[in-house]
């Protein structure tokens, strides 16, 4: 089983709001997914990005892959990711 951490989408129409999820590869976007990691609002730009760094860094370690837009959200947040 390849697990991603990846952003399952939630919320209005023209509202998106993501959670953070760590998820089998093959489960859909907003399906099934192992744990919640955080959030995501991209309409605030001050407090949007909220993340357990604790739970990210221990998907991490055993070897979750983050996606490209994960990757950005977390070096946002200070969360040292090991991908070149």
């Amino acid at each position: 089983m390849s697990v991603r951490i990846r952003l399952a989408r939630h919320g209005a129409k023209k509202a998106p709001f993501y959670h953070v999820v760590a998820a089998d590869q093959r489960a859909k976007r907003d399906g099934r997914y192992l744990e919640k990691l955080g959030t995501y609002n991209p309409k605030d730009k001050e407090n949007g990005i909220k993340i357990n760094s604790e739970a990210v860094k221990k998907w991490l370690a055993t070897g979750a892959q983050p996606t490209e837009t994960v990757v950005r959200l977390l070096k946002k947040t200070g969360v040292e990711v090991g991908q070149s």
